[in-house]
């Protein structure tokens, strides 16, 4: 049965983007899916993502426009010091993922527990191989055998997907990529700082206004029952789709959600140091960013700088994927990087 727009109204309140894995689902596998720890690799050449430079610099972190739901914790606006590092373009394509996974026969949580969550309008897959819709946002319906491979579920595949960004990857999953290429995933600040492109308060990459289908990848319609495609895309777009910002960096909102490396708190800006801040030190769920091509002011605005949200580290759905930053000195493991046994 499809959602309703009475759906949406009852799930606004939670503000709940994306559909966490059920426990009861996930716990026979979950533990036998991973080990804690990276390993060390020999060579350096194995991510070929164009980077982009973000220089050193003070910025103003949190929403200056007052946009954001008090839960999402995206005030107050802060000063938060960066020291310079190195971000990928754009998010880890489907063809740099499969790079990496000929490489290590690496499989995915997805792939381990046998299911994902795929948004109704996009599931390819037999009757009986759709679970039903995910409780609070039947939008989502989890698949068996959706999977990055398969994005829509299993009768769909990625002829033509090469330059997309990879999803169906959990946060567990990234961190596996990055122990693989010796590259981290962005701290929160990292991520903000370079999405801004060195602008101040901004509400989006570009400057305040939404002119879509122009700068992004969000939803055009009426959410989650129509699409119009303005935009040309129900899903996922190529990476180097629209404009980068000024810093060189393509779709950081819009498009998919990005994990970053994180713990997730509402009280993050309230209690934390200026200074390259990282976060908790433990929590329930990781922090995630840039909003993703379901995004729509009638359910979801965090398609912006400052916008936060969250999900387990090992839930995985089809709008959801990864960007890397170089590791500093400083930080080479220290945010720790989950990888699996199958990496080598």
């Amino acid at each position: 049965m499809a959602p309703s727009l009475d759906d949406v109204d009852r799930a606004h309140e939670d503000g709940c983007c994306a559909p966490s894995r059920e426990p009861e689902l996930t716990r026979e596998t979950s533990d036998a899916a991973q080990v804690t720890g990276s390993r060390p690799v020999e060579v350096t050449d194995r991510h070929t993502v164009e980077q982009c430079s973000v220089p050193a610099q003070v910025f103003a972190m949190g929403d200056a426009q007052r946009d954001g739901k008090p839960g999402d914790g995206e005030r107050p606006v802060h000063d938060v010091a960066v020291e310079a590092f190195s971000i990928d373009a754009t998010p880890v394509t489907n063809a740099h993922f499969q790079r990496f996974v000929e490489a290590t026969r690496f499989v995915t949580e997805a792939e381990s527990f046998g299911f994902s969550a795929v948004f109704h309008l996009a599931v390819a897959a037999p009757a009986e191989a759709v679970m039903g819709p995910a409780a609070g946002t039947p939008w989502w319906f989890g698949v068996h055998n959706a999977d990055w491979r398969h994005p829509g579920g299993p009768e769909s595949g990625l002829d033509g997907l090469d330059d997309h960004p990879v999803v169906h990857v959990s946060w567990n999953d990234a961190q596996a990529y990055c122990a693989w290429a010796q590259r981290g995933l962005p701290t929160e600040a990292q991520w903000e700082c370079a999405s801004r492109g060195g602008h101040a308060g901004q509400r989006y990459p570009w400057g305040d206004q939404l002119e879509s289908p122009r700068h992004c990848n969000i939803w055009q319609g009426r959410f989650p029952v129509e699409n119009t495609l303005d935009d040309g895309y129900l899903t996922t777009a190529p990476v180097r789709t629209f404009q980068p910002n000024d810093y060189g960096l393509w779709q950081t909102v819009g498009n998919v959600w990005e994990w970053c490396a994180g713990w997730w708190s509402p009280f993050s800006y309230t209690a934390g140091p200026s200074q390259d801040p990282t976060g908790p030190d433990r929590g329930e769920q990781r922090v995630m960013r840039g909003g993703s091509y379901l995004c729509h002011d009638s359910y979801c605005n965090r398609y912006r700088n400052a916008a936060r949200s969250s999900n387990t580290p090992d839930s995985s759905m089809g709008n959801a994927g990864f960007r890397t930053v170089a590791l500093s000195l400083g930080r080479s493991d220290d945010l720790g990087h989950t990888a699996h046994d199958q990496i080598a």
